[in-house]
């Protein structure tokens, strides 16, 4: 969950659930993180990075005691013209925007789908 954004996570913690809140931005996430209480931990974590990802999933669900919820919404949208005063628009910028947009959304849900897929069935089996 990138941690400047949504109510998601005061709501989880105001209904009694745990939250784990995975950011890039250490400062602000141990911050968000001890607002909210000992029902919340924070990882650092960059989207971009399948193993970063792996590894902060799997530690989410340690800390939380399973996973059973991802709240996915990590994302940027800088403003850029293709073409202006100073030139084109680097690719590289793009590629940034898409690799934290859709990779990163991506590399997250498939992380968590495979934790999830650990927990015990309900009674309809699922």
């Amino acid at each position: 969950m990138r941690v400047g954004e949504g109510r998601e996570r005061e709501d989880v913690v105001a209904g009694g659930g745990r939250v784990a809140l995975l950011d890039v931005n250490r400062a602000t996430g141990e911050a968000l993180a001890a607002r909210l209480g000992d029902r919340a931990t924070f990882i650092e974590t960059d989207v971009t990075s399948e193993a970063a990802v792996n590894a902060a999933v799997t530690a989410a669900s340690q800390a939380l005691g399973g996973l059973n919820v991802t709240v996915n919404c990590a994302g940027v949208g800088w403003p850029k013209r293709l073409v202006g005063k100073d030139g084109t628009m680097p690719g590289e910028f793009f590629r940034k925007v898409i690799e934290i947009n859709l990779v990163g959304t991506l590399l997250v849900c498939k992380a968590a789908a495979a934790e999830m897929q650990k927990n015990a069935p309900n009674a309809d089996g699922e």
